[in-house]
């Protein structure tokens, strides 16, 4: 009888497993106008095509008053038969085929705490939340660069730990801006799926720019921005070929421009960037303007120019306040520029580059060398070596930004104001 009953439990617990896995991958994106609304990405076994999301302020103890949008799914096999790792190190194909959805839910209370689920098929998943924009002073958590791969979890936790590590600093902040790179291989889906079962996933709204590794598969096999695409529900607000992955929105007094450098290596694919983001400015007037891309603006070594050379004149042009960026494991900031002078603060653009966060892939360099380039346009650098993690704490208010370098264990190591350019 013991038997048996052992037999039936260990089916109810298996049974309770495969029902876990119906709904995955869920995580809150950023909208266009996150003030009153919200995107949402999730997945399900691709015999499931319809879903069920349910918002509702986290104060309601239940989901009665919820907002509630059914979504359809639609087939996915973008990550489908990639050469991958499995955690253990061993080598597979990527099974996925997927319903991939996509919500945007509206009608949303500004500078509010939200809580979300979704439904699908019988099926609960686990409960997720975001604050929507609109607080006169808010903060954001930056971080890039932690190489998410299953064979080696320290480097999500690293990267993770960094997330939790920041909210400790200063006033709490509400979403996290990534910078690319963090995953190992976006092509590999069960990277994805895995990251998304993380924390700080579940708590916070999330906006990023597609890096190079999120871009490529294990070897290089297949580059394209469908991973970072179909990996997330980014405003489609972007140009012809980088819809949901280039996008803008306005955070408070922030216009937050996303851009893909992967698509930019031409000398027509930046012109087709630059002439957007031109037209985005135009468009969306607001005190602050950032810029976010993956590749660095300096190379932090020696100070060597790098994207700074083919942005600097356009950011100039448009009054652009603070450009960010990730990718050479090296932390960077710079004085305020302006037409290649260093300038008083408001008059020029800052630009600054993360450390990564994953504490095993980091650069080392000489930071009591000086430098042989730039010198008198860099004001900071940092790094730990190969085993680097630092992050940033952004706060923001109608008079000021402050953005916060921290190391792992929350030490100040470099503050930099931005304020409106004008």
């Amino acid at each position: 009888m013991k038997k048996l009953f052992l037999i039936i439990a260990l089916a109810a617990l298996s049974g309770a497993a495969a029902a876990q896995e119906k709904i995955f991958s869920i995580t809150a994106c950023t909208s266009e106008s996150p003030e009153d609304s919200m995107n949402f990405s999730w997945a399900t076994d691709k015999a499931i095509t319809m879903a069920t999301i349910e918002v509702a302020p986290a104060r309601f103890k239940d989901w009665k008053k919820a907002i509630r949008d059914n979504v359809g799914g639609r087939y996915c096999n973008t990550y489908d038969s990639i050469y991958s790792k499995t955690a253990k190190g061993e080598n597979f194909y990527e099974d996925v085929k997927i319903s991939k959805y996509n919500a945007s839910v509206g009608k949303l209370k500004r500078d509010t705490e939200y809580k979300y689920r979704i439904i699908a098929d019988g099926d609960t998943s686990r409960v997720g939340h975001f604050r929507t924009a609109g607080a006169r002073e808010w903060s954001a958590c930056i971080i890039s660069d932690f190489h998410a791969y299953l064979p080696l979890y320290a480097r999500t936790k690293a990267g993770m730990d960094m997330v939790r590590t920041v909210g400790k600093h200063g006033m709490p902040f509400s979403w996290v801006l990534h910078l690319g790179d963090i995953t190992a291989w976006g092509g590999s889906y069960s990277f994805w799926k895995n990251l998304y079962e993380e924390e700080p996933f579940k708590e916070y709204m999330w906006a990023g720019v597609n890096g190079n590794h999120d871009n490529m598969t294990r070897n290089y096999s297949k580059c394209t921005n469908e991973f970072f695409r179909d990996a997330a529900a980014y405003p489609h607000n972007g140009y012809e070929g980088e819809m949901g992955v280039c996008y803008h929105f306005r955070y408070g007094d922030v216009l937050f421009i996303m851009l893909n450098n992967e698509n930019m290596k031409s000398e027509e694919g930046l012109q087709a960037a630059q002439a957007w983001v031109r037209k985005v400015v135009e468009e969306n007037p607001a005190p602050y303007k950032v810029v976010c891309e993956h590749y660095q603006w300096f190379f932090g070594a020696d100070g060597k120019t790098s994207q700074y050379g083919r942005w600097s004149r356009l950011f100039d042009e448009l009054g652009i306040s603070l450009a960010l960026a990730g990718n050479n494991h090296i932390y960077v900031s710079t004085h305020p520029l302006y037409r290649d002078e260093v300038v008083e603060p408001g008059k020029g653009t800052v630009y600054i580059q993360t450390p990564s966060s994953d504490n095993e892939r980091g650069v080392a360099c000489d930071l009591e060398k000086p430098l042989g380039h730039n010198a008198e346009k860099i004001k900071f650098r940092w790094t730990e070596g190969g085993q680097t993690v630092g992050g940033m704490h952004m706060q923001v208010s109608r008079k000021k930004m402050t953005l916060t370098l921290l190391d792992r264990n929350g030490k100040i190591l470099d503050v930099t104001e931005v304020f409106p350019t004008k």
